[in-house]
């Protein structure tokens, strides 16, 4: 492993577009990376990394980002300023609604936000400004409720939402086309409420026909209003290696 990448040379290649550094047991990324403005594809994944420069969002030419399995607890003010971003991988890392500064949902040039194996309970409805995004993963966070604000997103074709607290679904999310071979909704091991879990049995066409119906909005105003504690948050994930030392 390069603890903290003092490659000799590397900030030197004013002209590489790839940089691949996974697996490395890094535990910080200087804040010199951006003398590489070319950068196009930076792949940081399975590293120690707890903390982000504030200057990586300088990265003019980012398209791809992938922080997957590190130890971040939180996104450096101004991170949401990447003017090129296309791809976010977070998966993996001890990060919730607290984590992201207040920009984070400037980076509407998105195409996929994979935020799984966080601690979300809730997911900003600044959401719905993340116009360009096809996919969206948030599967195994504890995430209580889905925003509305997720219907607001027309070019959705996947979106992954298993393994939360989630009993219901807002009625918009109806206005996403999400059945059909090519594209991708998981929501299983969530505390659905009987209908949905039924509906979920039978297929997940059958989920959409029902959340679009007069009766399921009722049901949901009902649910809504009645304001029920959420459900207990699953397993201790303490044992999580992106918590250990």
């Amino acid at each position: 492993g390069i603890p903290n990448l003092n490659i000799p040379g590397l900030l030197d290649l004013k002209h590489l577009t790839r940089l691949t550094l996974s697996h490395n047991k890094i535990n910080e990324v200087p804040a010199n990376i951006t003398e590489l403005p070319n950068l196009e594809h930076l792949n940081l994944f399975n590293n120690h990394i707890k903390e982000l420069p504030s200057t990586l969002n300088s990265l003019m030419k980012l398209k791809i980002l992938n922080l997957g399995m590190n130890k971040l607890n939180a996104l450096p003010r101004g991170f949401g300023a990447f003017p090129a971003l296309e791809v976010l991988d977070l998966t993996y890392n001890n990060l919730s609604e607290k984590s992201l500064p207040g920009n984070f949902f400037c980076l509407d040039t998105l195409r996929a936000l994979y935020l799984g194996d966080n601690d979300f309970e809730v997911l900003p409805p600044e959401i719905g400004k993340l116009k360009n995004l096809q996919i969206l993963c948030l599967r195994e966070n504890d995430l209580v409720t889905l925003p509305k604000e997720v219907g607001d997103l027309p070019r959705l074709r996947e979106l992954h939402i298993q393994g939360n607290r989630l009993t219901v679904l807002p009625p918009e999310i109806g206005n996403l086309d999400l059945v059909g071979s090519k594209q991708v909704f998981r929501g299983e091991n969530n505390p659905w409420v009987t209908p949905i879990a039924d509906q979920y049995q039978v297929g997940v066409s059958h989920v959409f026909d029902y959340i679009r119906s007069e009766t399921y909005r009722f049901l949901y105003g009902r649910h809504i209003a009645a304001d029920a504690p959420p459900p207990n948050k699953p397993a201790d994930k303490s044992k999580k290696i992106s918590r250990m030392g």
